[in-house]
């Protein structure tokens, strides 16, 4: 197994930095926006990126976290079964703008699961994607993030993997596995 090292702590806080001055322009005083972070690994970034518009605006945008595990199209088909995490949406989402905001973008499964589960708590009345990683030329399905960290060109084998030092890392880092 082979490491590389796409982002280091520095450069991923200047990453965050930049998707919350677009998530601030295109959403203003978020006054109709609300932020759900997908689980598991979504909502570390969720929580960093409400903190720093928190910091940038004072303003606190609402945040919640959605587990997508039993919309899933593969959940059934796992040898062994998936373990749901928990889903915390306390407000309503109808007529609001939601941002979904995960780690990294793959095949777009677990966002169309998303969709899904959203449902739940209201239709929404626009739905945004922002990912930290954007791994093209791997969809399945035709999914598109709004606001992308990095655009990184992966095949099939490689994996990209997210440490954040609130699960336990040294530092936050972003790395590229090859097999």
């Amino acid at each position: 197994m082979q490491k590389r090292l796409i982002l280091d702590s520095r450069l991923l806080d200047i990453m965050i930095s930049r998707l919350c001055q677009q998530l601030i322009e295109n959403h203003h005083t978020f006054s109709e926006s609300v932020m759900l972070g997908l689980q598991p690994r979504g909502i570390f970034l969720a929580e960093r990126i409400r903190q720093r518009i928190k910091a940038l605006t004072n303003i606190v945008v609402p945040l919640g976290y959605l587990d997508a595990t039993f919309y899933r199209d593969d959940f059934r088909r796992r040898e062994t079964p998936l373990k749901p995490n928990a889903t915390r949406v306390p407000f309503i989402i109808e007529n609001h703008n939601v941002v979904l905001i995960d780690d990294v973008l793959f095949t777009g499964r677990t966002v169309r699961a998303a969709l899904d589960a959203m449902t739940a708590f209201g239709r929404p009345k626009k739905v945004e994607l922002l990912v930290l990683i954007d791994r093209k030329y791997s969809r399945d399905l035709p999914i598109e993030p709004n606001y992308v960290g990095r655009h990184v060109n992966s095949i099939l084998s490689q994996r990209i993997l997210v440490e954040w030092k609130e699960q336990g890392a040294a530092d936050d880092n972003i790395w590229l596995i090859n097999p």
